[in-house]
């Protein structure tokens, strides 16, 4: 089966534009660069529609190859008919394929086997057809050696049919799509685990439908199950017990008989229980673990889009500080480009509390270094650390330096993995976490790419989805947002490089030793001259990189080589030197794409070209906002209900968003409490990383829970500067559509606390 057709229907796209998708990812095209370079081919697909083909198509390709496997097994043992030949050609499901397999699928002998073999299956047709007759003198008739009485032949009789009744695929998909709307998942707490798993207490006695059950509380459950806490049934609720079993109803009509015939009620009761509910329990199971962990992986995508494509400070040197008590807080100084300058350990802290001391210190590397921006993780000991800072502010306002709350999450995987110890061979591992966390601020997205996404701590449940199809999506947002803003090819680390389009992580390890030999690259063309690095891959990754100062003005845009004589030829129409067109919005806007096109460029392509023209080497992300903690407010007892402060979006779940609002304790805005409206998606009011209002509304200091409201009052919605622009949903759409292009102004600094705070805390249950 073509599965270009059913991918195309699905995106609700033609399929000619499915076709060219395929035929290039194929041909060995990533996805940004479909994206980005091939819009005439696909008809402008954009790569979150190009993540939903390729991942449909390898579902596919695999249901073709599995079905192949099994035409092939059938045909084999002469069972294939062309009816089920179009049976099997027709389904789009696994499941549906493995329901039609199934009664010919190879196994040990059964119950029904041996009783076939035994003479049985006339009886066993006779009681099915003619369900009205003497059962005891319709099996007397079948007595022989094998079969000892007329007990053992309508036992044999019943196992045959049970076997076939369970192999039905129509009537399998009924049942299970009825089980599916209907039987509640029941689940009670397992014998002697009540005092010893609290965190599961929610579940001791809990049952709601399947079908509506959301994804974090299935994945709890299964959690719960996984660890022998929680034991997970499926039934249908309030059965009468002296009527039959819905189900049983339903096989009884499915096969045209009654289902008060004595003997055939009992024998379709039992192929129930033992055949099919066994079965269909365990497939919806998995059906809603399957759905949960899509819906997981989803938000978890979401998440690390928003952190990755978070506001970078810019080119200013940074000391980074990671706080610590006993033993200190270490500091690192990075100079505008990320580099390494100096590192200290200062003990500001009980139980040495050299505070004036550590104050001076951090001072003078401020001004041997010309740092004027600190990074502050927020792990043990953050907000103490952040009044050491404020009182280096206030003691030297000279200095003109301002004080940032940096998320860590991950900082101590970074520190401790071998690319950290190849970059700072001779610095301490406690002192590489502080270098991660000043060059997060500087860039979160060349620094964060260096980290396991799943260290980042921005998902829920992440440990119990999927880990392959979880790493295949995070490595997607990733690639899509390192070559949505372009890597400088001089500075970039081989981690990042090896997130550009058409580049692996040989290949970017040889641009960078290519680089070191030669010094800086001249021009995108030198690439070509790097080991293993060939004409299809420069294609891939040419346009992603970026080049200032080179030889060609236009290796710093996005403008792909490829159409470089397109822009000099619109440049001598016009009587202008290419340098000159560049940011020429009035000349830009007199030129008709139209004139311009041909078998190679269409007009979204020229439209894209004179639009990076106008501004090359734009930064699709945002510039920064702060968040300011309250003063005074610094542990959960400081807290009190109605209190309205400022926070920081630290992870979006299903049911809510995590603020971290300076406590060492992310509290949760329930969805219901995000917005004065209905919200389905908290996607589409909060992204992680955003700065916002909240009211505390309870806090359950034993329980370290805080309950959070952003429904605040008239004066309190006065008090926001949001602008409606600056709103999640509208920033990512910005983001995502390449409008909202600004390079972060040097002076305009906010808060990588507004983008990469802590989750590990926070969801325990949720």
């Amino acid at each position: 089966m073509d599965p270009n057709p059913i991918i195309a229907s699905e995106l609700g796209v033609k399929q000619h534009q499915v076709n060219a998708a395929v035929d290039l990812i194929d041909n060995g095209s990533t996805v940004p660069f479909v994206a980005r370079y091939r819009k005439e081919a696909t008809g402008g697909l954009d790569d979150t529609q190009l993540r939903t083909l390729l991942s449909r198509l390898t579902y596919l390709r695999e249901l073709n190859e599995r079905r192949n496997t099994i035409l092939a097994s059938i045909k084999e043992q002469g069972h294939l008919t062309e009816a089920l030949q179009k049976k099997l050609v027709g389904v789009l499901s696994k499941t549906e394929l493995e329901d039609l397999y199934l009664p010919y699928k190879p196994r040990r002998r059964t119950k029904a086997q041996i009783a076939r073999e035994a003479g049985l299956q006339p009886l066993a047709d006779l009681l099915l057809k003619d369900y009205t007759q003497d059962t005891e003198k319709a099996a007397a008739g079948y007595i022989n050696k094998e079969i000892e009485n007329t007990e053992a032949a309508l036992e044999g009789a019943r196992q045959i049919l049970m076997e076939e009744i369970s192999e039905q695929p129509e009537l399998s998909n009924e049942l299970r799509e009825f089980f599916w709307k209907n039987a509640h998942l029941i689940s009670k707490v397992a014998p002697d685990q009540k005092d010893s798993a609290a965190k599961f207490s929610d579940y001791f006695d809990y049952s709601e439908v399947i079908c509506k059950i959301p994804s974090h509380r299935a994945l709890a459950l299964l959690r719960g199950q996984k660890e022998s806490v929680l034991r997970l049934t499926l039934e249908l609720p309030e059965l009468d017990k002296q009527q039959p079993h819905p189900c049983v109803v339903k096989i009884a009509r499915a096969l045209n008989v009654p289902h008060t015939a004595t003997w055939l009620q009992e024998t379709l009761r039992w192929c129930w229980r033992i055949k099919l509910h066994t079965r269909i329990e365990t497939d919806l199971k998995m059906r809603m673990r399957k759905q949960a962990e899509l819906t997981a992986i989803e938000v978890f995508a979401k998440n690390l889009r928003a952190l990755l494509l978070a506001a970078p400070a810019g080119n200013r040197a940074t000391i980074g500080l990671d706080p610590g008590l006993r033993t200190g807080v270490k500091v690192a100084v990075t100079d505008e480009t990320g580099k390494l300058l100096d590192t200290a350990t200062i003990y500001p802290h009980a139980p040495v509390k050299k505070w004036d001391q550590s104050v001076s210190e951090l001072a003078k590397l401020a001004k041997k270094h010309k740092a004027n921006l600190i990074a502050i993780g927020n792990g043990t000991a953050s907000r103490e650390t952040d009044q050491l800072a404020a009182d280096l502010i206030t003691a030297h306002p000279d200095l003109g330096i301002q004080k940032v709350i940096v998320s860590e999450a991950g900082a101590s995987v970074y520190s401790a993995s071998e690319s950290a110890a190849q970059e700072m061979p001779d610095i301490d591992v406690s002192l590489r976490g502080a270098v991660s966390i000043a060059r997060r601020l500087q860039d979160p997205l060349a620094e964060l790419v260096k980290v396991d996404p799943k260290a980042i701590g921005v998902g829920q449940y992440q440990h119990d989805v999927n880990q392959t199809e979880l790493m295949n999506s995070l490595s997607g947002v990733v690639e899509d947002c390192v070559n949505s803003v372009g890597v400088d090819l001089n500075s970039a680390s081989a981690e990042l490089l090896a997130y550009v389009s058409g580049l692996s992580e040989s290949l970017a390890k040889n641009i960078i030793a290519h680089r070191e030999s030669i010094g800086r690259y001249a021009s995108r063309k030198e690439l070509l001259k790097v080991p293993r690095l060939g004409p299809k891959a420069f294609e891939q990754c040419a346009g992603f990189l970026r080049i200032s100062e080179g030889k060609n003005q236009l290796d710093a845009s996005a403008v792909h080589p490829e159409a470089y004589g397109l822009v000099e030829k619109i440049a001598r129409d016009i009587n202008k030197q290419v340098g000159d067109l560049i940011g020429d919005t009035a000349s830009l806007n007199q030129i008709d794409p139209k004139q311009y096109t041909d078998n190679q460029f269409g007009v979204p392509t020229i439209r894209d070209i004179l639009s990076e023209l106008e501004k090359p080497g734009r930064d699709p992300r945002p510039e920064f906002k702060t968040a300011t903690f309250k003063k005074g407010v610094d542990k959960l007892s400081d807290l009190k209900p109605d209190m309205i402060l400022e926070g920081v979006v630290s992870n979006v779940t299903q049911f809510g968003a995590f603020v971290d609002i300076g406590v060492h304790q992310d509290g949760l805005v329930h969805i219901s409490a995000l917005a004065d409206k209905f919200v389905s998606d908290p996607h589409d009011v909060v992204a992680t990383g955003d700065v916002v209002k909240v009211k505390v509304m309870s806090i359950d200091e034993k329980r370290k829970r805080i309950a959070l409201t952003m429904k605040l009052s008239d004066r309190a919605q006065d008090q926001m500067d949001t602008k409606p622009a600056e709103r999640p949903a509208a920033r990512l759409k910005q983001q995502k559509q390449h409008q909202n292009n600004r390079k972060p102004k040097q002076a305009d600094v906010g808060s990588l606390g507004a983008a990469l705070l802590q989750a590990q805390n926070q969801r325990k249950k949720h």
